[in-house]
């Protein structure tokens, strides 16, 4: 099942002789801890030199080097986005793979079109919004119902690069797939991330850790922890199992794994529910209820980005089910009427007053978030109201860069969502889900032609569930945890709530993921994203930030310190790198900045496009980080806008 407007069916690759796109490159790899180089205007930046032939940012070098050679060997962004995706999940397996889904944003050059391909994890069809509660109506601890079959969502990511290679790329299915096959056939040196990674999962308490009476995760930790230890840098990992399942994907395509033998063993391995400290007669509510008819019957979708202005800046970001985009652009709009980046005014970077009205515009978007925002095929979300001009100056209205609001409480944005101006609710109170994964991962690709990716990808919390599917290799999602685990819809206008993020068939479940791009009128000139959980969204506003108002570089942008608040009356986090000061006058304006609140906040990777199509990329030093990028060699190559 899938879904592509009639609009949207021109495929580059009818569009582009494939002769065209076999050019010489250079390619100019920059591995983030290691290499500085100095922007035209002489300052100190960890970006590198303004190209034209592509530009790949990751996470990962593995990743971005399968990306760059599929844009050597003629392949667009889409093209080389799909080979990071399948990448990833060999050299960074806790953050994201087939066994989960995302969102990939997708700007055509040619057509000035800008869309999404949604490939989030859907609710199986036994699924119901009191799934996550035990025997006696109390909702499973986080994790117990992250590491159970009851947390996995259908998969969609096979899916939804499906649909943009067939509609998109340039390369077949299996070409994609060729770089990944052989990172998971030959191996790969383990990263320092991946150690740590290993270290913490499988310790006491970890997500892959070895409890007595629990066999759950045995097949993970036979290839992460062979023998009880786990694997160290620069170990050669070798993962046989999945290299087979990419063959077979490669062999049959993508049916091969939503029907068939890999389904069969999708289906089997998420009955397995926790076991310790689980009485019996719960046990059987943490199995999964997926069937082989989810499976068969799941679709990727082709949906509209939410768009919103910012200082003359057109802000493009993710739509529901996501909250990512609409929270974006609420935070943005809301401290639009405040001159941040003027110092002088007390607005400049770090500066008390410029925190201040962060936090405190985060704090009314995500009071809005919690209530109203969800997927939208199965709720009403209020989308228009909830970035309109005159709600969020009603919001805005409530910010004093001075001072903090005792509490914060969500709003009815309804009356400015459309003409039929429903009546204003009481609104209940909200019980806020602090618990969504922070282990994804982003990327963010442009390819010769200008042509724009940026992707974000998830199996949820770091290794996912834990449950690695026997005999093929990938990790299964735990994204059903991002629904509220308490079902909280209240029609009562006197108590009123939506229940916009309860579990239902078929629906997905609300996420941050926020790529996103910027658009200065019709041309791009910036593309990013962040894993973190619902930190995602606070990454991309502060980096936004970074570039309109306080004018760093892209590098500059994404190593600045970061921010963020991700619940209307809790505390904020916090990153290590603003002035002692500051931290001390905001918490005696209220703000609960504890050095116990100091975090490393996402990782954003990102590309900035000049007026002369000249390509910047940033990736995030806070994860490892690479750029590759593509320098078109050759007589009049640098010039060729074409």
């Amino acid at each position: 099942m899938k879904f592509v407007p009639d609009r949207m069916r021109k495929s580059l690759r009818r569009e582009k002789p494939r002769l065209f796109r076999l050019i010489a490159f250079s390619a100019i790899v920059v591995f983030l801890p290691t290499l500085a180089s100095a922007d035209s205007e002489g300052r100190k930046t960890l970006g590198v030199p303004g190209v034209r032939g592509g530009v790949v940012t990751t996470s990962e070098p593995a990743a971005a080097k399968a990306g760059a050679e599929i844009l050597r060997r003629g392949g667009n962004a889409i093209d080389a986005a799909s080979a990071v995706a399948f990448a990833l999940n060999v050299v960074e397996p806790q953050s994201s793979g087939i066994g989960g889904g995302g969102f990939m944003m997708i700007h055509l050059a040619d057509e000035k079109e800008t869309f999404v391909i949604d490939s989030r994890e859907t609710t199986p069809a036994a699924g119901a919004p009191d799934m996550f509660l035990d025997s006696n109506g109390a909702p499973f601890g986080f994790s117990i119902r992250s590491t159970s079959g009851i947390g996995v969502g259908v998969p969609g990511m096979v899916r939804g690069i499906e649909l943009a290679q067939e509609n998109w790329g340039e390369l077949s299915f299996a070409e994609i797939l060729r770089p990944a096959i052989e990172l998971a056939e030959k191996g790969f040196r383990v990263s320092s991330r991946l150690e740590d990674s290993i270290t913490g999962a499988i310790a006491p308490g970890g997500r892959l850790a070895n409890e007595p009476g629990d066999a759950a995760y045995e097949v993970a930790r036979a290839v992460f922890a062979p023998g009880g230890e786990g694997l160290e840098q620069n170990d050669l990992l070798v993962q046989p199992d999945l290299a087979r399942t990419l063959k077979v994907l490669a062999e049959g395509g993508p049916d091969a794994f939503y029907e068939g033998p890999i389904a069969d063993a999708i289906v089997a391995a998420q009955l397995n529910g926790r076991t310790t400290g689980v009485p019996a007669a719960d046990r059987p509510l943490l199995q999964g209820r997926m069937t082989l008819a989810d499976l068969a019957g799941y679709g990727a979708a082709v949906r509209d980005p939410v768009e919103g202005d910012y200082r003359g800046f057109r802000i493009v970001s993710m739509p529901p089910p996501s909250s990512g985009g609409l929270t974006v652009i609420y935070i943005l709009k809301a401290l639009e009427r405040f001159p941040i980046g003027d110092a002088e005014a007390g607005f400049g970077f770090g500066a008390t007053r410029t925190l201040n009205v962060m936090l405190e515009a985060m704090r009314l978007a995500f009071a809005d978030r919690a209530v109203w925002m969800g997927d939208d095929d199965f709720v009403e979300v209020p989308s228009r109201g909830l970035i309109s001009d005159g709600y969020i100056a009603a919001r805005s209205a409530l910010i004093d860069p001075d001072s903090r609001l005792d509490e914060v409480l969500a709003d009815d944005p309804r009356p400015f969502d459309s003409a039929s101006l429903p009546p204003k609710v009481q609104l209940a109170a909200t019980r806020e889900n602090p618990d969504e994964g922070l282990n994804t991962t982003h990327f963010t690709i442009v390819d010769r032609d200008g042509n724009i990716v940026t992707y974000t990808n998830t199996i949820e919390s770091g290794w996912g569930t834990g449950l690695m599917v026997p005999g093929w290799g990938f990790l299964l999602n735990n994204e059903l945890t991002d629904f509220n685990r308490v079902p909280a819809f209240n029609p009562d206008p006197d108590n009123f709530n939506p229940g916009a993020n309860d579990a239902a068939p078929g629906k997905r479940p609300r996420s941050s993921m926020s790529p996103t791009m910027v658009f200065k009128g019709r041309r791009p000139v910036a593309a990013y994203g962040s894993p973190g959980g619902s930190t995602i969204i606070n990454s991309v506003v502060n980096t936004t930030l970074n570039l309109v108002d306080h004018g760093k570089t892209v590098q500059e942008a994404i190593d600045a310190p970061r921010i963020s608040q991700t619940s209307a009356n809790g505390s904020p986090t916090f990153e290590a790198g603003f002035d002692p000061e500051v931290i001390e006058a905001l918490n005696d304006l209220g703000h609960n900045l504890s050095d116990s609140r100091l975090r490393v906040i996402g990782s954003v990777q990102a590309v900035v496009i000049d007026r002369d199509k000249t390509q910047f990329g940033g990736a995030d030093r806070r994860r490892i980080g690479a750029v590759i990028s593509l320098e078109r060699s050759g007589s009049g190559d640098d010039d060729d806008d074409d």
